[in-house]
């Protein structure tokens, strides 16, 4: 499901795909935004802003997200 804030056209198809697939499977690991940015070394808000489609996320830091979560960066891309 595509939950980010508000309708902001500005906002990618792809940043909404990433959002989604970020949430669910960080919480399918059963980590709250709290301890998985204390796990990769971000902070709680950085997380909540990339699953709410309010920052872009760099390449490393999706590659950063990706390994914490034993995946490719590509399965965060996948629709």
């Amino acid at each position: 499901m595509l939950r980010c804030m508000g309708n902001n056209a500005k906002v990618t198809h792809t940043r909404r795909i990433f959002a989604a697939n970020l949430r669910r499977l960080r919480e399918a690991a059963d980590l709250s935004q709290e301890r998985f940015a204390e796990k990769i070394g971000f902070h709680r808000t950085y997380i909540s802003a990339v699953e709410g489609c309010k920052r872009n996320v760099s390449l490393d830091n999706i590659d950063r997200i990706a390994k914490a979560l034993k995946l490719k960066a590509a399965d965060l891309l996948e629709e």
